[in-house]
């Protein structure tokens, strides 16, 4: 029987057979109806790889844990089991230390599907064959001949020594493993992340250290109300300037900044906090290394991944992975499992999903919204199948994780259930709203600036879709460009920080604004908020890791979280600000509440005002005028009090409102709300009421 024709009601009525609640994703967005069939070959092709793991592997749960057999493991006879998949290779064999790095004294076996293994069995005297700390490397002779040294894919733990340029494996076995002492936290219903690198959490111009992390930066992240923290360059890369992001050793964490049980004790500690721990996973590419990376590792350009242009990404300069192939799957969903279960991680931000999901990466393509973009033969359904069972896979080994995709193109229902055909993603980041504030601020005079372009950048996502909403993370730091902070305040911020001197009008401009954009995001951007550390006070300058263009240095490859604890300087108020923030979104939960209504976005007057989890947000953006007895609309009548106030002292605010102050809402239809109220309004204040005696 032929299949039916895309587009007719047979196909309509087939596709909604086949994916069990695709009805529900076409209600919602009745004008993806077009595109069923697309979900439906999705969803079948999802079904069919899990179907056939279940039959060839006993099922994902056995799939998903490769870790346990390939790579290098201590037996309980004392022994030593080591699997590879190469197949390229025309043998395989263990050197190291514990051989005196004899290359072929250890070969391993031949299986099939380019398998090979290798058991050695124990010493006489029982003891350990391979000791802890040791070095070893993965010999392959190759189909031309070549001899070539490598490391695992599978290598828990590599390290670079002095001034060589590649790293080596070092076995990992300690005596003493890392016990587990709190669990961990509940999913959060409002996700406050704290974006956060490792080594450039010191003010010291080095590498910082988990231990250092744990000790000093995890406190801070508490009191400041972050209640997760995602952590950004822990896959071990070769190159530190990468950002973490040209992946060498998919299964070690980072050496650079101590030991696995040290970044076990940071998750720990921070599950003590009530914090949760997201990892930012990069399977969207791997660094081209070879010596010390995953490329080339059986001698050809292919194994993990495309072989030819396809396996190259062009901007990157990296591999891009074979998502079809059998053992990159074994892999990628291993190494998933592996986080989240020997360093307990809470979930993951995929990195680079744009680059995933089309065969095209987003390479020069401006992605109008219109939905013949996200369908079609550009999209790369390999991946998006691979994203699909990596989502299924996290959520059932534990159903309170959480997954946020990287994806600039807004790919209808990537963050919807995979039973509705979608991506499985609890978020995605909203990437458009940084790119609107620079935007704001490098082309357009305050008096200039859209309210309600604002409101609607602001408020453009899909409905059921949760976004993450940021005014700025680490990519706004970067070198090349500068942070909110540093674009409102430039070089005054080196002279005219300190309360001791007079506010400049700069200054006074920077710190209002800086508040201003972050609460407004924060309200109306999404169903999430992150923030990159150090942004919160306003960090000075960029971020520059240390390479040769720049002699090495590490004077921007630090944060200086000092200067908010120095009371002579005004980065305390802003410190303060984002600290109060997100306390009282904790009490109110504004982010897992329904979107906002917006009441107003009057651009004359610069105002925007808004609802949401019962709190009225009140912003005017105007340079200069103040407003007094502005009427604002809301839904409840009743008293009104003030609960936050960007213009307070604590702030580095000009105090220009008195927080005695009730204000009454009367029965007075306003901006399509039945009640209202008159208020102040200073120039440049965000505020937010609260009703604290509504009448019975």
């Amino acid at each position: 029987m032929a299949a039916p024709a895309e587009g007719s009601e047979a196909a309509l009525k087939a596709a909604l057979a086949d994916v069990p609640e695709l009805a529900r994703l076409l209600e919602i967005d009745p004008y993806l109806k077009p595109y069923a069939v697309d979900f439906q070959r999705r969803y079948k092709q999802f079904s069919q790889i899990l179907n056939s793991i279940g039959e060839n592997e006993g099922g994902i749960d056995k799939f998903s844990r490769g870790y346990e057999s390939f790579g290098v493991h201590r037996c309980a006879d004392g022994g030593l089991y080591c699997k590879e998949w190469a197949p390229g290779a025309e043998g395989v064999f263990l050197t190291g230390d514990f051989n005196a790095w004899n290359p072929f004294s250890y070969p391993y076996k031949k299986l099939d599907y380019g398998k090979w293994e290798l058991y050695i069995p124990p010493k006489k005297n029982k003891s350990v064959l391979v000791p802890h700390g040791s070095k070893l490397k993965v010999v392959i002779k190759s189909k031309s001949g070549e001899i070539l040294y490598r490391i695992s894919p599978w290598a828990k733990y590599v390290v670079r020594e002095a001034d060589n340029v590649n790293y080596d494996w070092i076995h990992w076995d300690p005596e003493h493993l890392y016990k587990f002492k709190h669990s961990r936290p509940k999913k959060p219903r409002s996700l406050r992340i704290y974006e956060s690198h490792v080594g450039i959490s010191s003010h010291e111009g080095k590498v910082a250290s988990y231990k250092h992390f744990t000790c000093n930066v995890l406190p801070r992240i508490k009191d400041l109300g972050y209640n997760c923290i995602q952590l950004m360059a822990i896959m071990e890369h070769a190159y530190y300037a990468s950002f973490g992001y040209q992946i060498t050793s998919f299964f070690a964490a980072s050496s650079r900044y101590g030991t696995p049980e040290e970044l076990k004790e940071l998750v720990d500690t921070a599950h003590s906090m009530d914090i949760i721990v997201l990892l930012d996973v990069v399977h969207s590419h791997a660094s081209k290394n070879s010596a010390d990376g995953l490329n080339m590792f059986d001698g050809t350009d292919s194994c993990y991944f495309h072989s030819g242009p396809r396996g190259t990404h062009d901007l990157w300069d990296s591999r891009l992975f074979a998502y079809s192939s059998w053992e990159v799957l074994r892999f990628l969903l291993s190494n998933i499992r592996w986080w989240l279960e020997e360093y307990r991680f809470d979930g993951f931000r995929f990195d680079g999903v744009t680059s995933m999901l089309y065969h095209h990466h987003g390479i020069g393509q401006g992605f109008s919204g219109d939905y013949s973009e996200y369908f079609g033969l550009q999209v790369d359904e390999d991946a998006l199948t691979y994203l699909m069972l990596a989502n299924h896979l996290a959520h059932t080994l534990y159903p309170d994780s959480i997954t946020v995709a990287e994806d600039v193109s807004g790919m209808p229902a990537l963050c919807s259930p995979i039973s509705q055909g979608g991506g499985g993603f609890d978020y995605r980041l909203a990437m458009a709203i940084p790119d609107k504030w620079i935007q704001l601020l490098k082309e357009f005079k305050d008096e200039d600036w859209n309210m309600g372009n604002i409101v609607y950048t602001l408020t453009n996502r899909r409905y059921l879709e949760k976004c993450i909403a940021y005014a700025e993370s680490h990519d706004q730091a970067l070198v090349g460009d500068k942070t909110l902070a540093f674009w409102l305040m430039d070089a005054e911020m080196y002279t005219n920080m300190s309360v001791l001197t007079p506010f400049t009008p700069v200054i006074d401009r920077g710190i209002q604004l800086h508040k201003m954009i972050r609460l407004i995001t924060h309200g109306l951007g999404g169903e999430g908020y992150l923030n990159f550390m150090g942004n919160e006070f306003g960090h000075p300058e960029w971020l520059d890791f240390p390479r040769k263009g720049n002699n090495e240095s590490y004077h921007y490859a630090r944060r200086q979280f000092h200067l908010t604890d120095d009371d002579l300087l005004r980065y305390k108020f802003l410190n303060n600000f984002d600290r109060d923030m997100n306390r009282l979104e904790e009490r109110f939960g504004w982010l897992s509440a329904p979107q906002a209504y917006v009441s107003e976005k009057h651009e004359g007057n610069k105002i925007i005002a808004f609802e949401r989890a019962g709190l009225l947000f009140i912003f005017n953006f105007h340079p200069s005028k103040s407003y007094t007895d502005y009427r604002v609309g809301t839904a409840l009548p009743g008293k009104f009090k003030i609960v936050l106030d960007s213009d307070a002292a604590e702030y580095g605010g000009h105090q220009r409102l008195d927080h005695s102050t009730d204000f009454f809402s009367e029965a007075f239809e306003h901006n399509g709300r039945p009640c209202s109220l008159l208020v102040y309004i200073p120039s440049r204040v965000a505020l937010i009421l609260q009703n604290v005696d509504p009448p019975n």
